[in-house]
């Protein structure tokens, strides 16, 4: 209990130190930003952002792990001096809070208020059928078949009530009710979001926020003109375009739409029309008088030449569906939905099933289908077809595909297989391979030679198919040349538009496109893909998308990977649909049945941020009017802010107001960071590129994203359903604010995901307090500390670690690597703090050092922990101004001799120790060979001889110059291994009449060597060190001696006869373990 009581009293004391130190910025507007009277040099301004969080909760560890990446940068730019823009604003646009607001309503319609939900029992007796949920949103002809109805559905446990979800956000019962209007959650979560944002300490200028939506005028003004902006630049239009589409919420579902499936596209196929030959069998008799098709989707049209039957899963439900008048297709339920959105359904969006089948009722059909040589091919059975891809229908073309080959073979060798299907010999034994294309290395029937060359034996090898379709599918596209049809003799790749524009064209086949991946929507269905007619970006337009790619050019992003993930991105992104019908947010100016889209109006706000506190008063909402009105920012206004335009005339806004906001927005912008996740890239930061490439001139497009991976909590996945979730209220609350950034920073750096480890965050609470309590003690008692400059061996030593901490942590919060910068600002320097209090024991520390490190430590950590570092410079020691606008700590070069000579030091002591325990180890158990050691044990006072070789010499010496002529220090390689045994064999060495007994010595030191000056650089060649050992361990001789616990300290040169003479009769012992450059040999002795 006092443990525990104990721990919360220092977490206690971190909460109470910033909660005083926030009130002091608070009070002294600290964070609040003006531009400069002139244009800002390089790095004396820095504008930083973060893509503004989405109000329908509260914020987690998850926002804060990104947004703490641009708020340790911010910080570090205001430390040493730059002018800082951090401004923070809160998206609401889109649908999840009106489909949570909806759902509420209907709740307590059904329910009550406050509801009376029904027990988990009552609920699964309501569920429907499987038949019945199958039914929902078809529409069913009235002599279709009737099927036996299933068990309910159970239910899963893991849905919430929305009312419930209400009272998670500590929302009473008498509360919850106003949520039914979604604009409720506006007013209502930017402003907890703001309190929480404030107590984790960000650095952000309050008066420049705002929400998104027409709840804010001033942005819903901002957002039409965008929008007019990049229609008449013909970059908006409106068309028919397959997109994702939620049936439920009745309008395309975009990224922030979806509850999975984010950056899933919409996959094109071509329905192939397989015609069933009449006469139909029993189980299709109600189809009579039309034209029946087995519709199978295809990616690759041209192979139809070499078809030879059709597949069917024999246990997959499919359905004959009403495409039009005259035609029906048989495929299943998933592909008529999709179709149906896509204009293909009698009833638009509602597919029409008029017959219910399985597979078993397709098998044995005989199909006249496009293309191929055979005037009649059939339906046969294969085992791997999955039905949530395509539409459960597949052409059979045994010349180039894997599978097909397999699953023809079987049914050709394997009577058993065939009779246990129903399938007749005539239906596959007279069938042969058609040879259609010639691929290099795999000839005219590829798919028998892969599958020969891998021994595959059957269909079922699901690994080894998959393989040989790796090996042939891409190369037969794009290296393959056709050799049949009316294309033949033309490379594959050239020919497939070709082909499948001439099935279009002559009605054997129709366009087909489905989600690559399921995507869920928020509101909890499956989405389809639709043909919309509705408005579009045209993303990827080439001139357009020449531009983005010029302003990625031009970008620092942190990471090859992520420059990868834009140009990758770049690579295929295509027209965006920017309206919708359903959610909050701007209408389109223009055609204002439709509300822009959440990711496009979210591309350029960052310029919105410069002028936003001229507009709205301090009020994030906009509806504190001040000296200008909403009306009065017409789109000749926001052109003359924000693209150059000339000065509005008709404007009446005060013109001196108006000359302020436009050069607040020149000196600010283009805006330097942007932080994100990984995630982004794909949609919100591209668009963000092609948006400002459209809109602003060259000089405002903008300087850098760096971008994040996802954050695990002790490396397992954040999951409220698993408790493993921590909003930011609860981290600050369980850790403090610092220590929650601390862990922050800790996590990682790259675009992998990071980890947050409580145990770091805990042990962060003890270290901070800790450092306090040491500079408490430090300064109440600094009368009796040594003064005046560094004069000490351990002074020296201490004085460059801090300069070299300050170096290196400069370099790595320039990266923007925060996890380094927490290392060499931190940790490295917190050691080497420890090692110089233990290395000056009596002797005392020197006053001037010690508040020269507690200067330097707190500068180093204030960006990642604020409230400590600003705490520690006003209160301890007692600085004037505010900490977090201190300045950099200025630094001498480090001496990086003076660094490997202190190593040295370190290594050698560890190295000593080992040597003196094995000598007392081999005290104890008695030495029965070799040489006579002294009898030592841990209770006797002991001496220590140290040896030292300062140069190699003899066959180290050789080997060492042979080294480096063979070593080429601009490309860091050596000679071959070769070139270097030749050399030698050719010197001195090789010469010697005991070549043979020097050369296994040798080769070990050789590769050594080399390993060595591959981490280290050439300097490893060298034959003697940058620094005097003697004179490094002579002048620590008093530290050695404490750390071994010794009596008495000697160093010796091994070169000297003299010196080796005083190890007596251990001098064996010297001579069978030499001392050499880098590593001292130690004997030990009694009194």
């Amino acid at each position: 209990m006092t443990e525990n009581a104990k721990s919360y009293a220092r977490r206690d004391r971190l909460l109470e130190i910033e909660s005083k130190v926030q009130s002091w910025w608070e009070e002294n507007d600290v964070f609040k930003s003006e531009s400069g009277g002139q244009p800002p040099g390089p790095g004396e301004k820095f504008f930083g952002n973060f893509p503004f969080p989405y109000m329908n909760g509260f914020l987690h560890l998850g926002h804060a792990f990104s947004l703490s990446k641009v708020e340790f940068a911010s910080a570090y730019h205001r430390l040493r001096g730059a002018n800082v823009l951090f401004p923070f604003g809160f998206h609401c646009t889109g649908m999840p809070i009106k489909a949570a607001a909806d759902k509420l309503a209907r709740e307590i319609q059904q329910f009550g208020d406050p509801p009376e939900f029904p027990s988990a029992a009552d609920e699964e007796a309501n569920q429907p059928s499987e038949q019945e949920d199958a039914n929902a949103g078809s529409e069913t002809a009235p002599d279709k078949f009737k099927g036996k109805k299933s068990k309910a559905a159970a239910k899963t446990g893991t849905q919430l009530y929305q009312w419930e979800i209400m009272r998670n956000f500590d929302l009473s019962d008498a509360d919850i009710p106003r949520f039914q209007d979604p604009y409720e959650w506006v007013k209502h979560f930017p402003q907890l979001a703001v309190d929480d944002l404030k107590r984790f300490g960000l650095g952000v200028d309050w008066r420049r926020s705002f929400v998104t939506t027409d709840i804010n005028p001033f942005f819903d003004s901002f957002v039409r003109w965008q929008m007019r902006k990049l229609k008449a630049a013909g970059k908006i239009v409106k068309d028919l375009r397959y997109t994702i589409y939620s049936p439920l919420d009745g309008q395309p579902c975009a990224d922030h739409d979806r509850a999975s499936g984010e950056g899933v596209q919409p996959q094109e196929y071509t329905i192939i029309k397989m015609e069933v030959v009449a006469p139909l069998p029993a189980k299709l008799g109600a189809l009579e008088g039309r034209k029946v098709y087995l519709a199978a989707a295809t990616l690759r049209p041209e192979t139809m030449y070499g078809q030879t039957n059709a597949w069917v899963l024999p246990d997959g439900k499919y359905g004959a569906f009403e495409i039009n008048d005259t035609d029906v297709f048989i495929l299943t339920h998933r592909a008529a939905l999709n179709l149906a959105y896509q204009r293909y359904s009698r009833i638009p969006e509602k597919p029409t099933c008029l017959v219910e089948l399985t597979g078993y009722d397709l098998i044995g059909l005989p199909l006249r289908s496009p293309l191929s040589f055979n005037e009649i091919i059939y339906t046969l059975p294969m085992l791997t077809i999955l039905t949530d891809k395509g539409t459960g229908i597949v052409t059979s073309v045994p010349s180039d595909a894997p599978d097909d080959y397999m699953a023809l073979h079987d049914l050709k060798a394997k009577k058993a297989l065939r009779e246990k299907f129903g399938v007749k010999d005539e239906w596959v034994l007279p069938f042969e391979i058609i040879p259609i294309i010639d691929i290099p290395e795999f000839g005219d029937k590829p798919a028998e030679k892969v599958c020969t060359d891998l021994k595959i034996k059957s269909q079922n090898e699901k690994e080894k198919l998959a393989e040989a379709k790796r090996l042939t599918y891409l190369k037969g596209f794009t290296e393959g040349t056709m050799l049949v049809g009316e294309f033949a003799g033309e490379k594959v790749q050239d020919a497939k538009p070709k082909v499948r524009k001439m099935l279009l064209e002559q009605g054997h086949a129709i366009m087909y496109s489905e989600p690559e991946k399921k995507v869920m929507s928020r509101s909890g269905d499956e989405c389809v893909v639709a043909l919309t007619d509705q408005w579009y970006i045209t993303y990827g337009e080439p001139e357009w998308k020449k531009l983005a790619e010029e302003c990625l050019a031009s970008m620092n992003l942190y990471s090859d990977e992520t420059r990868h993930g834009f140009e990758h991105t770049l690579s295929w992104l295509n027209q965006w649909a920017c309206s919708r019908s359903f959610g909050l947010g701007t209408r389109i100016p223009w055609d204002e049945q439709f509300l822009v889209e959440s990711l496009s109006d979210s591309t350029i706000y960052m310029a919105y941020y410069t002028v936003a506190h001229f507009l709205q008063n301090g009020d994030m909402y906009g509806s504190n009017v001040g000296s200008i009105k909403p009306e009065q920012m017409t789109d000749e206004v926001w052109d003359y802010l924000f693209c150059g335009g000339s000065y509005p005339q008709s404007s009446n806004v005060d013109p001196n107001l108006l000359q302020q906001m436009k050069r607040e927005f020149e000196y600010w912008y283009p805006f330097d960071l942007r932080v994100s996740g990984k995630d982004l890239i794909q949609n919100h930061l591209t668009f963000c590129i092609y948006n400002h490439t459209a809109i602003f001139d060259r000089h405002h497009w903008p300087r850098g994203f760096r971008c994040n991976g996802h954050i695990l909590l002790n490396s397992e996945k954040m999951s409220k359903s698993t408790g493993n979730f921590r909003t930011l209220s609860q981290a600050i609350k369980e850790f403090s604010a610092d220590a929650t950034r601390f862990a922050l920073a800790d996590a990682g750096d790259g675009v992998d995901d990071a980890n947050f480890v409580f145990e770091t965050a805990n042990a962060a609470i003890l270290r901070l307090t800790k450092e306090i309590a040491w500079m408490e003690e430090v300064l109440a008692a600094e009368a009796a500390l040594r003064s005046g400059p560094p004069s000490t061996y351990a002074d020296r030593v201490f004085a460059n670690e801090i300069n070299l901490a300050i170096k290196l942590t400069e370099q790595h919060y320039q990266n923007y690597m925060f996890r380094e910068a927490l290392k060499t600002g931190f940790y490295d320097l917190q050691a080497a703090r420890d090692e110089y209090r233990f290395s000056c024991a009596d002797g005392g520390m020197n006053r001037d050092l010690l508040w020269r490190f507690m200067d330097v430590q707190t500068r180093l950590i204030t960006p990642i922990c604020p409230h400590y570092g600003e705490y520690v410079w006003r209160e301890l020691l007692k600085k004037e101004g505010f900490g977090i606008k201190a300045g950099w700590p200025t630094a001498d070069a480090p001496d990086l001799t003076l660094k490997s000579a202190n190593k040295y030091l370190q290594d050698s002591v560890i190295l000593m120790r080992k040597l003196l325990q094995k000598q007392i180890l081999g005290s104890k158990k008695g030495n029965k060979k070799g040489a006579p050691v002294t009898q030592l044990t841990e209770d006797k006072q002991l001496t220590g001889l140290i040896y030292v070789n300062e140069r190699y010499d003899g066959w180290k010496e050789e080997c060492l110059r042979i080294l480096q002529s063979k070593f080429d220090s601009k490309t860091r390689t050596f000679a071959p291994d070769s070139e270097i045994m030749a050399a030698l064999q050719q010197s001195e060495i090789g010469r010697a009449a005991n070549f043979k007994q020097v050369q296994k010595l040798c080769m070990p030191f050789l590769r050594f060597k080399k390993d060595e000056t591959l981490s280290l650089g050439p300097h490893a060649l060298e034959l003697k060190l940058p620094f005097g050992e003697i004179e490094v361990l002579s002048e620590n001789q008093e530290l050695i001696r404490r750390q071994l616990g010794l009596e008495h300290v000697q160093i010796l040169s091994f070169t000297d006869p003299d010196a080796v003479a005083k190890a007596g009769p251990l001098s064996s012992v010297l001579r069978q373990n030499p001392p050499s450059p880098g590593n001292p040999t130690a004997i030990f002795s009694t009194q």
